[in-house]
């Protein structure tokens, strides 16, 4: 069994997401991520003034964050599966 999560893996991912973007009160981004097995990541970004909002910004912000997520989800997945394989 590998012992890597691989950066093509986690872009497979979050390609095969669907991702939906909502800005709230004029000045936050709210990204949902349904990931292709159906979990579901949410992240905001906001700021304080609603002249300073940015959406692409925000979206990257979130995105970012959404990637690092599955990074870590995925890295939870395969600890598991090298454990189990271990017993």
């Amino acid at each position: 069994m590998k012992n890597t999560v691989t950066t093509e893996e986690v872009q497979g991912i979050l390609s095969g997401s669907s991702i939906d973007i909502k800005t709230i009160f004029n000045k936050c981004t709210v990204v949902t991520a349904k990931l292709p097995n159906g979990f579901i990541i949410v992240e905001s970004s906001a700021c304080v003034d609603p002249a300073n909002y940015d959406e692409k910004l925000g979206v990257k912000i979130c995105m970012e964050r959404i990637e690092n997520k599955v990074w870590e989800l995925e890295g939870y997945k395969l600890q598991s599966a090298l454990a189990a394989n271990t017993k």
